[in-house]
């Protein structure tokens, strides 16, 4: 994105990188792609699972490393993920009722929705806890990982390809194509390094409570924990 489309809005507003024109001001976004843990929701999911797991702790901090960038994404999952054999599959209804999602976030997929754009979540947490999660909030898209059960317990292995940050920009790439959208009319919003591919592919990438290594990359910023924010970016 061009500075020239783009001025940077006071600190005092918690924003950085508010646009002024171009096609997402003049015409409205068209689609909304965001990450989910800790972006659309409070929590980190793989955690929820893990604390049920006895690993949590372990699992906080490899999560930790791999979103400042530190840690392969993919490889990261599958290692965290396999801390989680042998937890009984009750445990995905228990943390969806534990889920909280993010200040603003109903809202902000309501307005959106009102304004005729579509929205999207690419999580690199699980489908069992954000399907059900999209469908209560009323959102278009999902894309998630799918965590193997076998007689009623976790194996520890995550089934078929994981959602990772080349698989979250071909999500962003083909919903737009899908949704009949331009890409200078969408939008992604993340916090981890995993996050960085779909920010810089899409119109205006936004960091959302990022790590540093985010902020650093991305068009614009949002340092309050309100997803309402993401439409005063693009004067909404």
């Amino acid at each position: 994105m061009s500075d020239t489309s783009r001025h940077r809005a006071g600190d005092s507003a918690g924003l950085s990188g508010a646009l002024s024109d171009g096609p997402l001001v003049t015409e409205g976004p068209g689609l909304l792609v965001m990450d989910v843990d800790s972006t659309l929701i409070e929590q980190e999911v793989i955690e929820l699972i893990a604390e049920r797991a006895g690993t949590r702790e372990l699992v906080a901090e490899v999560t930790a490393r791999a979103m400042r960038g530190e840690l392969d994404f993919a490889a990261s999952l599958r290692e965290r993920v396999a801390t989680l054999a042998g937890v009984p599959q009750g445990v995905f209804a228990e943390v969806l009722a534990e889920v909280r999602p993010t200040q603003g976030a109903a809202e902000l997929i309501e307005a959106l929705h009102a304004r005729g754009c579509r929205v999207g979540v690419v999580s690199g947490g699980f489908e069992e806890v954000v399907v059900p999660l999209a469908e209560r909030l009323g959102i278009d898209h999902v894309a998630a990982n799918r965590l193997e059960v076998v007689e009623g317990r976790l194996t520890g292995r995550v089934l078929g390809r994981i959602v990772d940050r080349q698989e979250k920009v071909r999500c962003l790439l083909t919903w737009a194509q899908q949704d009949g959208v331009p890409m200078e009319r969408t939008i992604a919003v993340g916090d981890g390094a995993n996050d960085l591919g779909m920010l810089e592919a899409a119109g205006l990438g936004v960091a959302f409570c990022a790590k540093p290594v985010v902020v650093e990359q991305a068009d614009a910023a949002i340092h309050v924990r309100d997803l309402r924010a993401v439409l005063q970016l693009i004067g909404g």
